[in-house]
């Protein structure tokens, strides 16, 4: 037993109960000394879906790799709600499994991730700007006869770099030079801001096992302080940091320079009822000055770039995405590296911060933070970004477009509206409705403006056009008529024309539509009118289409003319014929044509459909031509 079952163990495990038997009338019964009490329900702060999601991506990350073991842990940015934690470790087997919560226990030597603290404390003190700089060189550095290198020193380095950059390319020489610049007369004056920031602070979790992070102060023992401390300090060494309290560190500064409590529990039940509850706690109202919040943010934002920066592996191209990578040595009692921490700390959006996230690796080498962990970072964000689907952080509009939309009020019975809208705090003007029986109505007024008229009284048939379905029925059904709906939505079509006489009994279709009923499609409004036998609509864009061919045709046969070359060739008469192929010759004249020309002067046809006759005469005569216009 670990982890929050131990430390609700009881609260979960109830109150036995006590009794005795006695005999009586030469038989026992049990009679109850202390009723037994049922344990109570602890309701945490996990979501069961981020946290399968966790346990599989990082242990696939961890088999992929091999790894020795592996910690996530996905925190909601404005409550410090614990979402999802995994701390997995391989077993002798090659099997990875939960053994101990690592991820709140483990006290570790953060590496990289811990330069942002660095910067952000020498910012605040005013000792560097986001434009100040230091030349690292070629990348090597000797401090006190120990070499800093960077980890692309055998490339040559990278010379004067700002502090962006030095974030960026976690460059060790750049901020362990500026650091022991800064503070190298006085290194207490460094962890003092470091205690400021609450990195140094009690979490108070609830976990056994969590430990406090570790940094000391040179004046608890000077004797212990060396000339190369400080340097190694400021790039994450010298340290005891369990991944739990970094994380809470990068959650502070997406939210806004707030630093609050990791919460797992949000409260304790009995019964359904509420005995405990836990609410957010805020430990820093702020943890640094506003400026210097926003330019570590900024420093934050270029580690992950899309094709630069450490942290590129967990670049999205749906949100942006904010963090510091991480590539510690943990060294062995003996002296030497047996294995590498690589970690990653961000959160995103980075724009509008939803979640923070942490993942920890230990792997023998090669080993590096950015190539390593950000996959399981980024995997794990996209997914988690996908399931809200409730916002799209790329397209939301501001408050104040929000706060002006208003939701869709379908036509029906007014009193049912104006209780939403007072429910749902929202304004209206016209129509008082006060009125304990049924007023109908509709909102007459603009996208911003609520306003409910009352209908006009009809007798007969009602308008019932953007009526909710209910309403509709409902009003319907009280004159006796019988209503069959089609489609989901509200009314946009109804058989009854409005104000028409009705009797009891009559049958009354209405076509329901999301949309309004100038956008139903065709076939909807064809196939409803037909169901009812309604007639077609009118469209007066056919006639209009077909009235210029016929003039067409008219003009041709007047002034002779063809756009075919060839003579025009006197149309057959139609003498002797019977009343039936007359009839049907009339009709074809009447047709609009539709001229079609070969490049040999073949014969043009019309749209219309050929008469048996006329086919016989075309048969008995293929070279002969007609005129355009004409029956073919």
């Amino acid at each position: 037993m670990s982890g929050l079952e131990l430390a609700f163990n009881t609260e979960l495990s109830g109150r036995p109960g006590v009794y005795h038997r006695e005999k009586v009338s030469n038989r026992y019964i049990n009679i109850v000394d202390t009723l037994a009490e049922d344990g109570c329900d602890v309701v945490t702060t996990l979501d069961v879906g981020m946290q399968d999601l966790t346990e599989k991506v990082l242990g696939d990350q961890l088999r992929h790799l091999n790894a020795r073991a592996g910690m996530c842990i996905l925190m909601e940015v404005a409550t410090g709600d614990v979402k999802a934690i995994s701390s997995l470790s391989r077993l002798n087997d090659g099997t990875y499994a939960e053994i101990e919560p690592r991820a709140v226990t483990n006290m570790m030597e953060p590496g990289s991730v811990f330069k942002p603290m660095s910067f952000m404390v020498a910012m605040d003190d005013g000792k560097i700007t986001m434009n100040s700089t230091f030349d690292t060189g070629t990348g090597v550095r000797d401090i006190h006869g120990r070499k800093m290198r960077d980890a692309d020193w055998r490339k040559g380095g990278n010379g004067v770099m700002t502090v962006p950059d030095i974030i960026k390319r976690s460059s060790n020489v750049g901020v362990s030079g500026l650091i022991d610049r800064a503070y190298g007369r006085d290194p207490d004056k460094f962890v003092e801001g470091l205690q400021r920031i609450g990195i140094m602070e009690d979490l108070h979790i609830p976990i056994p096992g969590y430990r406090v992070p570790r940094i000391r102060y040179k004046r608890d023992n000077p004797s212990r302080w060396y000339g190369t401390t400080l340097p190694w300090m400021s790039i994450g060494y010298e340290t005891q940091v369990p991944p739990i309290s970094t994380l809470t560190f990068y959650n502070g500064v997406a939210n806004g320079g707030k630093l609050v409590q990791p919460r797992f529990v949000t409260e304790i039940r009995r019964n359904d009822e509420v005995v405990k509850e836990f609410p957010v706690v805020v430990l820093r109202e702020k943890m640094c000055k506003d400026q210097t919040l926003r330019d570590i943010q900024t420093c934050l934002e270029g580690v992950v770039g899309k094709n630069s920066g450490t942290g590129k592996l967990a670049y999205s191209k749906y949100f942006r995405v904010a963090g510091k990578t991480g590539t510690a040595q943990i060294w062995s009692k003996h002296g030497f590296a047996a294995n590498y921490l690589v970690s990653f700390a961000g959160y995103f959006p980075a724009d509008r911060p939803k979640y923070s996230m942490i993942v920890c690796i230990e792997k023998t080498a090669p080993a590096y933070g950015g190539m390593h962990c950000c996959p399981v970072f980024k995997k794990i964000a996209e997914t988690v970004m996908a399931r809200d689907l409730n916002a799209d952080y790329r397209a939301a509009r501001d408050s104040t477009a929000l706060r002006h939309e208003l939701p869709f009020m379908a036509a029906g019975n007014l009193n049912a509206l104006n209780n939403v809208l007072g429910a749902i705090g929202l304004g209206k003007q016209g129509l008082p409705v006060t009125s304990s029986g049924i007023v109908w109505g509709s909102n007459t007024g603009t996208d911003r403006q609520v306003r409910l008229t009352q209908e006009t009284t009809v007798q007969g048939m009602p308008s019932l056009i953007g009526y909710g379905l209910r309403d509709a029925v409902y009003r319907l059904e009280r004159m006796g008529l019988r209503v069959k709906a089609t489609g989901v939505g509200h009314v946009v079509r109804q058989s009854i024309a409005p104000g028409t006489r009705v009797q009891r009994g009559m049958r009354v279709g209405l076509l329901l539509s999301s949309k309004d009923d100038k956008h139903i499609s065709e076939e909807e409004d064809q196939t409803f009118r037909r169901m009812y036998g309604l007639p077609a609509e009118k469209k007066d864009s056919t006639q209009k289409t077909a009235e210029p061919s016929v003039r067409e045709s008219e003009k041709s046969e007047k002034s002779g003319t063809n756009d075919n070359p060839t003579k025009k060739t006197p149309q057959p008469s139609t003498n002797g014929k019977g009343e039936n192929e007359k009839k049907k010759e009339r009709k074809t004249e009447a047709a609009p044509t539709t001229k079609s020309s070969t490049a040999n002067n073949k014969t043009s046809h019309t749209g219309s459909a050929t008469s048996s006759t006329d086919k016989k005469k075309n048969a008995a005569a293929p070279n002969k031509k007609t005129p355009k216009g004409s029956k073919s």
